[in-house]
């Protein structure tokens, strides 16, 4: 079982890696450079890389290498490292297949109310994250989780990822952030698509990775339980997300601070 809440070192989790599996070098790259920075800053971490986008604006985006390909790199980054991993699942057939591989299923935001797909994760016995939608205000998050629970399953997390702000932007609303936390369920902050600019007229999404650090260290100073910072070592040719990722370059100088904010919110 991941010790994802009030793990000894007293730091926050981290979900993190690149926004899709792109090949195997690249996945175990990103993730050794994570183990080592975790590990030195002793901060529980989980590897986090789509094994598929079914979600993309665009009928010519990149959507993945295969299915069983990447799944099989997701295992290999676990197996390598001893570190969990998560990936999306968008329908209620993925659940079974992706459980195979990974240790965390994730619930996109725009999936969340799916009440199928929710079971039929929850019935993998495996840890189910379920990101809030854009769309919703953090209580109704309370009825997702339920889903989850009622269909035999408490392992859950919460994830808030910014909410809707006109047609093509998003805000923190960072109250709702110890709100989901009266729930009992760990509660994490997506540092990333926090900050996407979706609905552009190119069809691609973009982004404000200038403030990944604001955002974070906003989470951080509120109580955030855990962070989700999707990261690339050159976001500018990353094959989906890149324009709100971060560079993996800057990860380190980010994580740093952020477990003295930890610290210092922790001596109050």
């Amino acid at each position: 079982m991941i010790e994802l809440k009030h793990n000894p070192s007293g730091n926050f989790f981290l979900l993190a890696g690149p926004c899709v599996i792109e090949g195997e070098d690249m996945a175990m790259r990103i993730a050794e450079h994570i183990v080592k920075l975790t590990e030195k800053l002793d901060i529980p971490y989980v590897f986090k890389g789509s094994y598929k986008k079914a979600n993309r604006s665009r009928l010519d985006s990149f959507t993945g290498i295969g299915d069983d390909k990447a799944l099989n790199i997701l295992k290999k980054v676990h197996d390598t490292f001893g570190i969990p991993t998560v990936t999306d699942i968008h329908t209620a057939e993925e659940a079974a297949m992706a459980s195979e591989y990974v240790d965390v299923l994730q619930i996109p935001a725009f999936l969340c109310r799916q009440t199928d797909l929710l079971v039929a994760a929850a019935q993998t016995g495996k840890i189910i994250n379920i990101k809030k939608g854009q769309f919703l205000s953090p209580s109704a998050m309370r009825f997702a989780a339920e889903k989850v629970v009622e269909a035999g399953n408490s392992k859950v997390m919460l994830t808030e990822r910014g909410t809707t702000f006109g047609y093509q932007d998003l805000i923190v609303d960072f109250r709702g952030i110890p709100e989901m936390q009266t729930f009992g369920y760990p509660v994490i902050l997506d540092a990333t698509h926090s900050l996407q600019q979706p609905n552009q007229s190119s069809g691609v999404t973009g982004g404000m990775p200038q403030l990944i650090e604001t955002i974070a260290k906003a989470g951080i100073a509120t109580g955030v339980d855990g962070l989700f910072i999707e990261t690339h070592e050159n976001p500018a040719i990353a094959k989906s997300d890149g324009a709100n990722m971060l560079r993996l370059d800057l990860l380190e100088e980010l994580l740093t601070k952020l477990v003295r904010i930890r610290k210092a919110v922790q001596e109050r």
